[in-house]
């Protein structure tokens, strides 16, 4: 795998997964997240892996 390719396929699969929505992250791979979109994906794995409970009345 070529050395930087490796971020495009964190960043790819994240995407996938839905841990973050703005496929302009593939072009700013190097750059810092700002701390909200850091607490966005924090929060949505959080969800991933404890979702909301429903009844099943």
């Amino acid at each position: 795998m070529e050395l930087e390719q490796w971020k495009t396929e964190i960043i790819k699969r994240a995407l996938a997964e839905g841990l973050i929505h703005d496929p302009g992250w593939l072009n700013k791979k190097d750059e810092p997240m700002p701390v909200w979109a850091v607490l966005e994906v924090a929060l949505l794995l959080l969800e991933k892996l404890d979702p909301p409970c429903a009844t099943y009345d």
